[in-house]
Parts: structure tokens; C-alpha cells; sequence
């Protein structure tokens, strides 16, 4: 094994976490790739815009910072590749990162891999996947101009992609099984304020249903705690009710909470020494762009301390 054919740092996610682990290591002049499976920006790039990241005070587009913090990885020489990731070893010093086609040697492990939307698990919601049912407004919002929708969540990110589908919608109706919202304060006012959005509380989606290849025309809705039975018409149905890790390929080793999101300390450092986590991927209180990117460059100091230290 050649010490040149080892990198300091591979970096597994390109959102704002990743992107930013790997400027931070790039500009220390460490050997380091990122591997992303997708393309720069991860959940960032299912937002429209971007209002609370500090620095831009009329707000930014969520694909515009995105391509701001890659072009300054980049600045400093970050090497990228376009790969999944399906497999850590890291009980050894030297890590093995598999990818379908190759494997990577690296002293040290950033895994900022984030995280992806929950499903509702209900009849329908597979078969009409693409055809009236999708995780992503700012992606399908179009499609339902003048149109009536139904967003199925109560949080932050339901209701601020409730907000933004009434730019299309002539109608969103927002469906949450508690009888009150979980979206902060502010965000809640912006919903209530706003006559083209209805809610409907204390009640769950049980079947999603449609008209074959026309796709979703309407949703079957429940009582949460009843058993009364009501049909909803509507032509599409945006789902968020919350995040899982893309924690799959996460060996066993690597200490990980019920749900699969990975412990850190303040350091970013997992229960393996040389593995470090940032983002949405890992354990926190609060999933944000400027968290994530705290995160990222936190992690990515130190590796680089870990690596001065023990390799």
C-alpha cells in the first residue's frame, strides 16, 4: 500500500455539510474527495428559497447557495466524485470506503450523507408516487396550477411547502394528525394569514386514491382519534412528516440512536476513532443549513487534528 494512494479525508454527501467539510479540508491542504450519489446540494435543493442564512437579508435561492458553497469548495481544489457509497470498514486505521465499482483507502471519514423524507406507508401512496403524490414542492408545485392540493404534516418544512404551494394551488388543504400545528410561531402566522390555505386537524390520511393513469383525484381521511370517514378531492398530495438517516451503509460499529441517526460529541466524532458524522445524518437538536454547516467544518478540523495526532 502506497502512502500516495491513501487520502487524508473521503467526505460521503455533498450538501451543505459535506461541501463544507471538504472546503475547509481542501483549503488545510489535505488529500480529500467527497463523494456524492446525486448532485451538490442535497435537501437543500428542494427548498425555492433560503431566508434565514446569515449574510443574505432579501433572502437567496436554495439552488444559488448551493452552487456558492460548492464553487468555493471547489476554489481550493476539492476533488468530487459521483458515487454511492455501499459499504465503511473502519475497524483498521486505515478506513475502506466501497463503492459499487471501486474501492477508496482514507485515514479519517466524514459521513454527511443527510437525511430523506418519511413515507406515509398508506394504500396508494407507492402506486401514485410521481402521478399525484410527491415529497418535494418547490420539484412539482407547477404541475398543480390552479389546482386543488393537500400538504399531510404539521412541521416547519409542511407548512413553509404549504405556504409556497399556494403560489400555484388555487387551494391547499394541510392534514395533521395532532390538533395543533408543531411549526414554530412564525411560520404558523405566515399559514394563517394566508385565504388560500385550510386545515385539517386531528385527522390522518389512511388511502391515497386515484383514477389510473389521470393519477390522484382524491384521499380517504380519518379521525385520529375517531372513526368517522371523509373523502378529500384533490388532484395531489405533498408528504412531510418527517426524515430518515441515509445511514444504511453505517457499519455496526458506529454508534447510531433507534432511529439510525448517528451519535457525535461536540466534535463530530462517532464512537469510532477516525469516524466523524455532520448534518442531517447524525444525532441534533436542530436540522438547519447553518447547522449543517457548523457541523461540516467542524468535522472536517478535526479529522485533520485526528490525523496529526494519531497517524
Amino acid at each position: 500500500m502506497k502512502m500516495n494512494d491513501i487520502y487524508d479525508i473521503a467526505i460521503i454527501g455533498g450538501g451543505p455539510a459535506g461541501l463544507t467539510a471538504g472546503l475547509y479540508a481542501a483549503r488545510a491542504r489535505l488529500k480529500v474527495i467527497l463523494l456524492e450519489r446525486m448532485g451538490f446540494g442535497g435537501q437543500l435543493l428542494t427548498y425555492e428559497k433560503v431566508d434565514n442564512y446569515p449574510g443574505f437579508p432579501e433572502g437567496i435561492g436554495a439552488f444559488g447557495l448551493s452552487e456558492l458553497i460548492s464553487a468555493q469548495a471547489l476554489k481550493f481544489g476539492l476533488v468530487t466524485r459521483n458515487a454511492e457509497v455501499t459499504d465503511l470498514l473502519v475497524d483498521e486505521p486505515i478506513k475502506v470506503v466501497r463503492l459499487a465499482d471501486a474501492e477508496l483507502l482514507a485515514k479519517t471519514v466524514v459521513i454527511a450523507s443527510g437525511a430523506s423524507p418519511n413515507k406515509l406507508g398508506v394504500r396508494g401512496e407507492s402506486e401514485y408516487t410521481g402521478r399525484g403524490v410527491s415529497y418535494c414542492a418547490v420539484c412539482d408545485a407547477p404541475f398543480y396550477r390552479n389546482q386543488e392540493v393537500a400538504v399531510v404534516g404539521g412541521g416547519d418544512t409542511a407548512i413553509e411547502e404549504a405556504i409556497y404551494l399556494t403560489k400555484f394551488a388555487s387551494r391547499v388543504h394541510v392534514i395533521h394528525r395532532r390538533d395543533q400545528l408543531r411549526a414554530t410561531r412564525i411560520i404558523q402566522e405566515r399559514a394563517l394569514q394566508n385565504d388560500r390555505i385550510s386545515f385539517i386537524l386531528s385527522s390522518v390520511v389512511t388511502e391515497i386514491k386515484g383514477s389510473g393513469e389521470q393519477g390522484v383525484d382524491r384521499l380517504t381521511i380519518r379521525e385520529a382519534k375517531g372513526t368517522k370517514i371523509d373523502e378529500l378531492p384533490v388532484n395531489g398530495v405533498f408528504i412531510f412528516v418527517g426524515i430518515q438517516p441515509n445511514s444504511g451503509f453505517v457499519p455496526t460499529e458506529v454508534d447510531r440512536d433507534v432511529f439510525g441517526f448517528i451519535r457525535t460529541d461536540q466534535e463530530m466524532k462517532t464512537s469510532v476513532p477516525g469516524v466523524f458524522a455532520a448534518g442531517d445524518v447524525r444525532v441534533k437538536e436542530l436540522r438547519q443549513i447553518v447547522t449543517a454547516v457548523g457541523d461540516g467544518a467542524t468535522a472536517a478540523f478535526n479529522a485533520g487534528r485526528h490525523i496529526e495526532s494519531h497517524l
